[in-house]
């Protein structure tokens, strides 16, 4: 008698009672979500509902006012680098490549958090240098390959097509080598046949082992492509579960049809919090330069 087994769950995410203010605003409010090996899990709502600045709390971009994030049971310090150096990569809704970079540079920016070698062994490339500098370009063109992108791996980034753009972000967020993949509206901008693309890839980024995160606006994307959906609604997770759960709760239908549900912030408020949202990303950007 042959016995099948089946590889044991882990919780690759656990995000407790992440709350974010700006000053008197809460953008999110004690929002609890898990993400297990394996999974693809959606987070939805209406615009304002605090699913990027959720996004940026769980990577290090923000350091939440409240509650924790662990990955793989360790707390994560709010350090963008040592997030990603932890597992965690994620994409942007504004797509973020280096243009005047070529697509194949562009990955291998990606590479940096995986690489060992120190600057004196750059300087004088040394042999250890010489070596890691190989892998790594092996690696990158796996990954073109995988995404679809080898054929173009000596264009500057700015030439590709929209839909390329987005499937080089996403193959230079997997060159660091994560265990959970976080994409921020990774369809936007995208034509039917593109989001198709999308979809397939995605699902092959789950099979290669890595769990995967996404927000994303196209509900019917979403529901067709995860095997768990979270609806935030002006900062606050009103319901979780399977998409067929999802789909017919009152709640989220009320959401989206913009009618007020009891205990719902009033849009006033909803728009306040937006706004400094926006203002924090513009601080945050302007940081960067």
């Amino acid at each position: 008698m042959t016995t099948t087994t089946t590889a044991p769950t882990t919780t690759v995410l656990a995000a407790s009672g992440v709350t974010m203010r700006f000053g008197g605003l809460t953008a999110v409010r004690d929002v609890d979500l898990t993400v297990n090996s394996g999974e693809i899990v959606g987070l939805i709502g209406p615009n304002g509902a605090g699913k990027t600045t959720f996004f940026n709390c769980l990577t290090g971009l923000y350091v939440p006012t409240e509650g924790r994030v662990a990955y793989k049971g360790t707390v994560l310090p709010p350090k963008p680098h040592l997030v990603t150096q932890a597992g965690i990569a994620r994409t942007f809704q504004n797509i973020r490549l280096f243009a005047n970079m070529t697509v194949l540079e562009n990955v291998l920016v990606g590479r940096h958090t995986r690489t060992k070698e120190g600057l004196w062994s750059a300087l004088l490339r040394l042999p250890g240098f010489k070596k890691a500098e190989e892998e790594s370009r092996a690696r990158a063109m796996e990954l073109l390959e995988f995404t679809g992108l080898a054929a173009k791996a000596d264009h500057l980034a700015r030439n590709l097509p929209y839909g390329e753009q987005r499937k080089l972000e996403i193959a230079r967020a997997l060159a660091s080598e994560p265990g959970l993949l976080l994409l921020d509206e990774p369809t936007a901008g995208m034509n039917p046949q593109e989001t198709r693309a999308a979809e397939e890839l995605i699902f092959a980024i789950r099979d290669k082992g890595i769990a995967v995160l996404v927000i994303e606006h196209d509900i019917r994307f979403i529901m067709n492509l995860c095997d768990r959906v979270a609806v935030l609604v002006q900062g606050e997770k009103i319901v979780e579960g399977p998409a067929e759960v999802v789909q017919a709760d009152e709640r989220v239908i009320a959401a989206y049809l913009g009618t007020p549900f009891e205990g719902a912030p009033g849009d006033a408020e909803a728009a306040e919090v937006e706004a400094a949202e926006a203002d924090a990303q513009s601080t945050e950007e302007g940081d960067d330069k």
